[in-house]
């Protein structure tokens, strides 16, 4: 039988899956050049119904807690991740992206006391060169501000994801989740409508999309995700996330007819071994017993 520490991250692993099918969902399914919206309308009303179905509403230090959260780990965590991609190709802004274990390893060392193993900073490093295997072309260029946009919203999620682990509460895991979900959307609704604009007419296509966004993408996964925060270490779950690019190139190339090379082969191979290195638990070596002293007296 698998443990419970693997059953958990298996789960916790469905998510980053599920956010690996944005790509594939966004370009197929919904209308082109409104990254922002995309982001609000998978948000506020997943947030919205999740808290309607808990009817739970935060209490006391949660409602600042809610919208630092909400901020970090969706709202100001998607428009950085959408700047970043609108002005970088998608396979750098992905790469950039890939630093986010070593950041959140680095913060639980110093937020939640936890050990930084060489093995977690060799791991994330991997990570990050099979990351850049996978997605990366010849012929991507550099943005300054695009970089930085990425690099920004790895930051944001890492802190995000390690004060998530810091500040817990007993109160339902949906609750908390909708809470976030709401905080994130109410701080992209004003960025997105100054930004895009009203929204356009939405076809039958486009309303498929933003429900599968909403409610598999974002009330489901997110649902998941901070469960194995709640349940695992944020380094642990953290690397989980390698996955969604290892499911976006897999989806461009079944559905898509995108080709393959050798190289990405490689990454994704890469990319799986610094995974499951980072979540292996060296077994605490047996302490010997101590030796029994044995009187003087009674030895004779």
């Amino acid at each position: 039988m698998l443990s419970k520490r693997v059953t958990l991250l298996l789960v916790t692993a469905i998510t980053p899956l599920l956010w690996g099918t944005t790509y594939l969902v966004t370009t197929e399914l919904l209308p082109p050049h409104r990254p922002l919206l995309a982001a609000l309308l998978r948000s506020l009303p997943a947030g919205l119904l999740l808290v309607a179905i808990t009817r739970t509403l935060p209490r006391g230090s949660w409602w600042w807690r809610s919208l630092v959260l909400g901020t970090l780990n969706i709202g100001a965590f998607n428009a950085l991740l959408f700047v970043g991609a609108y002005r970088l190709p998608g396979g750098v802004a992905a790469t950039v992206g890939a630093i986010q274990p070593l950041l959140v390893a680095l913060l639980s060392t110093g937020l939640l006391s936890q050990r930084l193993s060489l093995r977690t900073v060799l791991a994330a490093i991997a990570g990050v060169f099979g990351v850049g295997l996978l997605v990366l072309r010849a012929n991507a260029h550099l943005d300054t501000w695009g970089v930085v946009a990425a690099l920004g919203g790895a930051v944001v999620m890492a802190f995000g994801v390690v004060l998530s682990k810091r500040w817990s509460t007993p109160a339902p895991l949906l609750a908390v989740t909708g809470w976030q979900l709401v905080a994130g959307g109410v701080v992209l609704l004003p960025v997105t409508f100054l930004v895009e604009g009203a929204p356009p007419a939405f076809t039958a296509q486009n309303l498929a999309g933003y429900a599968y966004l909403t409610l598999i993408g974002s009330a489901v996964a997110y649902a998941l995700w901070f469960r194995g925060i709640r349940a695992l270490s944020p380094t642990d779950v953290t690397f989980l996330g390698l996955l969604s690019p290892v499911m976006a190139t897999t989806l461009g190339w079944l559905v898509l007819d995108q080709h393959l090379a050798l190289a990405q082969g490689v990454g994704a191979l890469i990319v799986l071994t610094a995974l499951i290195s980072a979540q292996v638990r060296r077994k605490p070596k047996p302490i010997a017993p101590a030796p029994v002293l044995v009187p003087a007296a009674e030895r004779c």
